[in-house]
């Protein structure tokens, strides 16, 4: 169900909200273009976690939380990634090109789990990002460093599936 909020905010504006945490999580040893990992926390009553750091061609740059897109298997009805070739429920071959296709005509794999709605706000949440991993990169550098624990999260078990 969707509920209309117009009469929340005035037309045409919007609010920011304010974040008020930010944890950092570094990520040392890859060839892989990730940095870190991010989980930032929202009026103190929000938590978006798993924001990936990333170093891309164009600079530095934050990747929100995102999910593998699946679809069913026709014979089966089983539930499998689109770019699965088999289903692993069943067996049966599956169709290539399932994956819906974005505006630049690659297949769609992934979808944001969380995301700005504007560009404004993808500024505002990519700079705050940015600067803390910036913070805490400067951090582990300086003697006695201790990393960021993140209890909460499964870095642990990324950690291992990088290690396979």
């Amino acid at each position: 169900m969707r509920r209309d909020v117009s009469d929340v905010a005035p037309t045409g504006a919007y609010y920011l909200l304010n974040i008020t945490e930010i944890r950092v999580k570094l990520v040392h040893g890859t060839s892989d273009k990730l940095c870190g990992f991010a989980s930032i926390t929202l009026e103190g009553a929000i938590v978006i976690r798993d924001i990936k750091i990333i170093c891309g061609e164009g600079g530095m740059f934050v990747a929100m939380p995102s999910r593998k897109l699946c679809d069913r298997c026709p014979r089966c009805s089983g539930k499998n990634h689109v770019r699965s070739r088999y289903c692993g429920d069943c067996g049966s071959r599956l169709a290539r090109d399932r994956a819906h296709q974005d505006d630049r005509a690659r297949p769609r794999l992934y979808a944001d789990i969380a995301h700005p709605i504007n560009q404004s706000s993808r500024k505002y949440f990519e700079r705050a990002i940015l600067d803390a991993y910036e913070e805490e990169l400067k951090a582990s550098k300086t003697e006695g460093y201790v990393a960021t624990e993140f209890d909460d999260m499964d870095y642990h078990a990324w950690s291992a599936s990088m290690a396979d």
